[in-house]
């Protein structure tokens, strides 16, 4: 069975508001049994509406809308909806004294475009939505059915699990099967060089392997159809032991799991600490450790040392490493994670300087430029990159780098 998705508002259009309402439902509709081949984005004209959903009814056994269904003049999707069934459009007199009750009970003013949330297309059937005033709607139509939903997340996400998912899947009936996913996250290897090792894999039709390059790192998504939960398990599993076999340790974890937290389960299982040093990145990187529960476990501190009288006063940075060698430099990451390392007694200590920009970069020192080191009881690393972007993405690698080195160390 084939869903499509129609989010509704200019708001949308113009980039002013994120639409993740869409992500969600389409992220659940594969485990029974639905794909979604297509989403579409429209904004509050009635004309174009009826024309998206119209395209959209050519091509998917249900139309899912978000959006536009509250009482203002610009919330057209009753209108649309009607209009690309051809139905007329009915005022639903229990819907009227439910909004009616609700506003006597909010102790809300009753104005009279609130009423138009009490139509509704002749075939459709209302949602309740305890959530808001805004009733969703399910229309059908021949083999077609058309979901309409509210726009804000406390409305939609609650309406959507109890009533449309339990829908569809019984709409879905006799059609066998699911669709699940699993992520595998990957880190210090880039997406050629993964796309390389599992090209032949990625050749498969079910399952299928897709990479996806994020920010620093490789989310690999194994998809499989198959009559139950799990079959598709199996057949994903199978599959994900090859990729393990080809990619080893930079498979850093599965689906939702962070660096951030896989880097703190290897802490946690060694038992040892870390410590933080941090300039460029002005104390992204212990923000992103502290963001996983528990991290006071293994997390003993850190300082932003960003001007050169507190790299030395507070890390012990050797002042004529500084005069030689500048804040940007290899020695000087190195005196940060050793000097991190000593103040905090930590067993691990990590450094971190550079030139974020988009100003303060030279030829000799472009902006960009990072040095990351790891100290430990055996010794110092340390690393030099050269990151692209603006200062948050320079920032954001830089603390993307750092992880993936601590744990290499860890490892």
């Amino acid at each position: 069975m084939v869903a499509e998705i129609v989010s509704v508002g200019t708001e949308l259009l113009m980039g002013q508001i994120m639409d993740s309402n869409a992500a969600t439902i389409s992220a659940q509709l594969p485990a029974i049994g639905w794909r979604v081949l297509y989403r579409q984005t429209v904004g509050d004209n009635l004309e174009r509406l009826t024309q998206t959903l119209k395209l959209a009814l050519s091509r998917a056994d249900a139309v899912i809308t978000i959006g536009g269904l509250g009482p203002t003049m610009d919330d057209l999707t009753r209108e649309g909806i009607t209009a690309a069934l051809d139905e007329p459009l009915i005022l639903d007199h229990d819907l009227q004294q439910e909004l009616q009750r609700k506003f006597q009970q909010r102790r809300y003013p009753m104005v009279s475009s609130i009423l138009r949330q009490a139509y509704r297309p002749a075939c459709a059937r209302p949602l309740p939505n305890p959530n808001g005033t805004a009733p969703g709607l399910i229309a059908e139509k021949g083999d077609k059915v058309v979901i309409a939903l509210p726009g804000p997340p406390a409305e939609l996400i609650p309406m959507f699990n109890e009533y449309v998912l339990p829908y569809l899947r019984e709409r879905a009936g006799g059609e066998p099967g699911v669709i699940l996913s699993r992520i595998l996250r990957v880190c210090g290897m880039g997406e050629s060089l993964v796309e390389d090792r599992i090209k032949d894999l990625m050749q498969g039709s079910n399952p299928t392997v897709a990479p996806y390059a994020k920010t620093g790192e490789v989310h690999l998504r194994i998809t499989a159809s198959a009559p139950s939960p799990e079959q598709a398990q199996a057949m994903i599993a199978e599959v994900e032991n090859r990729v393990r076999e080809r990619l080893g340790n930079a498979i850093y974890g599965v689906d939702d799991e962070t660096l951030e937290q896989a880097v703190m389960e290897l802490l946690w299982a060694k038992g040892v600490t870390v410590a933080v040093a941090e300039s460029c990145t002005g104390g992204l990187l212990g923000h992103r450790l502290t963001e996983v529960s528990g991290s006071s476990k293994a997390l003993v501190g850190g300082v932003v040392a960003y001007s050169n009288e507190l790299k030395i006063r507070l890390l012990g940075v050797p002042e004529e490493v500084l005069r030689e060698h500048g804040a940007v430099s290899e020695p000087t990451a190195r005196a940060m994670a050793e000097g991190i390392r000593r103040l905090t007694g930590a067993d691990y200590g990590v450094g971190i300087t550079g030139i974020a920009g988009p100003t303060g970069g030279t030829p000799e020192k472009p902006v960009g430029l990072v040095y990351i080191a790891v100290a430990s009881s055996v010794g110092t690393r340390v690393a030099e990159h050269r990151f692209i972007g603006r200062r948050s993405e320079v920032k954001w690698r830089a603390s993307q780098a750092a992880l993936v080195m601590l744990r290499e160390e860890l490892l």
